[in-house]
C-alpha cells in the first residue's frame, strides 16, 4: 500500500514538473533563451523517464531522475542569483542565456503585467542598427522577478520530487528483496515424503 501511495505521489509530481516547464519552455523560445531551451529539454526527458520507471517499477531510471533533479536544482539557483545579479553576475550578459548568438532579453520584460512598451526615438547612437530601442515602464511585477518565480517553483517541484523518487527506490528495493524468485525457497529444510513399506522382512529358515 505504501509503495503504491508513494508511486503514485511520485507520478503526479512528475506530472507538475511536466506542465510548469512546458510553459516556461514557451515563454524562453519566445526569448530566444537558448540555453534555458537546451535545459529544459534536458529536463522534460529525464522527468518522463522518471516518470517511466515509476509506473514500470524500474529503480534505474527513478535513480537517475534523482540524481538530474540535483542537477536542476543547481540549474535554478543560478537562474535566480542571475536574474537577482548576486555577486559578479549581471543579468544584460548575453553569453550565459543565448551563447551570445543574440541580444539576452526575456519574454517578460516587454509582456510582464502592466508593462508599457514604447519606442525611443531616435534611438542612441551606441545602439545596434538591427535593433530597436525601447523604454518599459508601468510593470506591476519585473521580469526578474517573474524569472526568479518560475525558478523558485522548479526547485519546490524538485526537491519533492528528490524526495519521493528516494522513497520509492527504496520501497521497490525491499519489495524485490522480499519476493520469493523460483528456485529460491529454502530447499535444506524442506523434506519429501516418505514411501513406507507395508511388508514385513520375516526371516527365512532353510532345512538342510
Amino acid at each position: 500500500m505504501g509503495c503504491c501511495s508513494g508511486r503514485c505521489t511520485l507520478a503526479f509530481i512528475c506530472g507538475m514538473q511536466l506542465i510548469s516547464i512546458l510553459e516556461r519552455q514557451i515563454f524562453d523560445f519566445l526569448g530566444y533563451q537558448w540555453a534555458p531551451i537546451l535545459t529544459n529539454f534536458v529536463h522534460i526527458i529525464t522527468v518522463i523517464l522518471g516518470l517511466f520507471g515509476t509506473v514500470q517499477f524500474r529503480p534505474r531510471y527513478v535513480t537517475m531522475y534523482a540524481v538530474w533533479l540535483v542537477l536542476w536544482v543547481a540549474w535554478n539557483v543560478f537562474i535566480i542569483c542571475f536574474y537577482l545579479e548576486v555577486g559578479d553576475l549581471s543579468k544584460d550578459t548575453d553569453l550565459i542565456m543565448t551563447f551570445n548568438i543574440s541580444m539576452h532579453r526575456t519574454w517578460w520584460m516587454e509582456n510582464g503585467p502592466g508593462c508599457r512598451v514604447t519606442p525611443v526615438t531616435p534611438p542612441p547612437s551606441w545602439a545596434p542598427e538591427d535593433h530597436r530601442y525601447i523604454s518599459i515602464a508601468g510593470c506591476l511585477l519585473e521580469y526578474q522577478y517573474v524569472e526568479v518565480a518560475h525558478s523558485s517553483l522548479q526547485i519546490i517541484l524538485a526537491l519533492a520530487g528528490f524526495i519521493y523518487a528516494c522513497y520509492v527506490v527504496k520501497l521497490i528495493s525491499e519489495e524485490e528483496d522480499s519476493f520469493d524468485f523460483i528456485g529460491g525457497f529454502d530447499s535444506y529444510g524442506y523434506q519429501g515424503p516418505q514411501k513406507t513399506s507395508h511388508l514385513q522382512l520375516q526371516p527365512m529358515y532353510m532345512s538342510k
